[in-house]
Parts: structure tokens; sequence; C-alpha cells
């Protein structure tokens, strides 16, 4: 008889096996047959559970490829990627990386972007609260030296850049949204949680960049002075500024 832990790590391989092991057997069980079957309402109900998580997190790319060929598609990952937390709101983040090696969705090179897209807007919705300052505070405490100031910004906003207009076709096809045709270029985007809402803030490539440089650390001094000026207004407007530090404080080095 296996020891607690081994037993369960043996039932969780034989879920993602194809054949159950025998000495899992309950008493009385002894056809391989009949174990396979028991096995396989485990399994079943594994992989529905993971498909349906998939769907939930991943409504836009659902809605793009169409609903039984996500599932098929969805099926594939979740054997080749079986989750490695129980927690189901965290599962799907290898996903952008599945589709964009997946042979049958190679003729839609933005799908993997916009599932990024719904990756990041997760994380965003489900980031740690932070209370953030005022604008009059920010721009009381950049006037005493902005060259040498760092932001620390909230722990929920995303930066995503993506290619192929992934930005665009997401917006295109949220509830409501009217179609559009929308050109394969480059595009960026915003993304934080906003009056219990993940946003997706459509910016210039140059401000994502400049967002990304002052999330990193990067003194405003460093950071061209044209892409602050873009990347400075979504951030006090949408209060995603949580503290203004000095990178030199006086007295260091």
């Amino acid at each position: 008889m296996p020891s607690h832990e081994a037993g369960q790590a043996a039932f969780a391989a034989a879920v993602m096996q194809r054949v159950a092991p025998t000495d899992l057997a309950p008493l009385g069980v002894t056809a391989v047959g009949d174990l396979d079957r028991r096995f396989a309402v485990y399994r079943n109900t594994f992989a529905h559970s993971l498909t349906e998580a998939l769907a939930a997190r991943f409504p836009t790319v659902q809605r793009l490829v169409g609903a039984d060929f996500f599932r098929a598609m969805a099926a594939m990952h979740v054997t080749e990627t079986p989750p490695d937390s129980p927690v189901l709101q965290t599962y799907g983040t290898a996903f952008p990386a599945f589709l964009r090696r997946f042979p049958p969705v190679a003729h839609l090179p933005y799908l993997a972007d916009v599932a990024t897209v719904e990756v990041l807007r997760g994380q965003a919705y489900h980031a740690a609260d932070a209370t953030p300052l005022t604008p009059d505070a920010v721009q009381a405490a950049l006037v005493r030296d902005p060259q040498d100031a760092v932001l620390t910004l909230h722990p929920g906003l995303r930066v995503v850049h993506t290619d192929h207009g992934a930005v665009s076709v997401w917006r295109c096809n949220q509830p409501g949204a009217v179609p559009a045709p929308v050109a394969p270029a480059p595009e960026a985007a915003l993304i934080f949680r906003h009056a219990g809402n993940a946003v997706v803030l459509p910016v210039a490539t140059a401000t994502a960049a400049a967002v990304a440089a002052l999330a990193a650390g990067t003194p405003l001094g460093r950071v061209p002075e044209v892409a602050i000026a873009t990347a400075l207004p979504p951030l006090l407007r949408h209060a995603l500024i949580l503290r203004v530090t000095a990178a030199n404080p006086k007295g260091t080095s």
C-alpha cells in the first residue's frame, strides 16, 4: 500500500495518463478495463474543468476561432501543459505561447497577442489593491526634482506591445463593439483595474515604452521628454502612481 503522498502523486499522474495504475485499484476491482473506466471519469472531469477555465479566461480568442475549435485546441493545451497551481484563475498563462507554435492558427498571426491581452487583463483584475497619490500630490512631488524622480506605479498596471493590430482586434470583438477594419501594425496598450473592471487603454508605442521604463524604476530624467509628456497624463488620470521618490537622495552618492 503506497503512502498517502505517494498515492496522491500516483493518482494525479494517472489522471494525465491513458492507463490507470493497478496499485490504485479499489478493493474488489481487478479487471484493468473496469479500472480504466473509473479513472476515465476523473480524466474527463479534469479536462472539462480546465477547458472551461480557459474558455472563461480567453473569451475573445474563443470568439475569434469558434467555440468548437477553441475547445479542441484548449484540450490539447491541457494535455501538453497541465496546471501547476490549484488556483484555476491563474491557469492559462502559457496559452499565448502555445498559440504561437500551434500550426492550425498560423494564419491568424494576431491570435497569440490577443491571448496575451486577456492574460494581462486577468492579472490586472486580480492584482492587490494599493492607495495611489492624488494628482496634486504627484505634481507637488515632481516640482522638487523632476529629473531625479522615480515613480512607483500600481501593482496591477500592465504594459503590452503587440504586432498585427492585436489590441484593435481585441477591442473590436468585445460585446457591443462595432467591427471595423484593423491594420496589421504594431500597437500598445496600458492594462489596469478601474472601478472593478480591467481596462485596456490603447496608447502609442512610445508612450507604452515610457510607462514600462518608469515601472522598472527609471528616473524621469532618463526617459525621453516627448514620451513622458504622453505617459504621465494617463497615469495621473487613472490614479496609477503610488509614490514619488528620488533616485539619488541628498547625502548619497
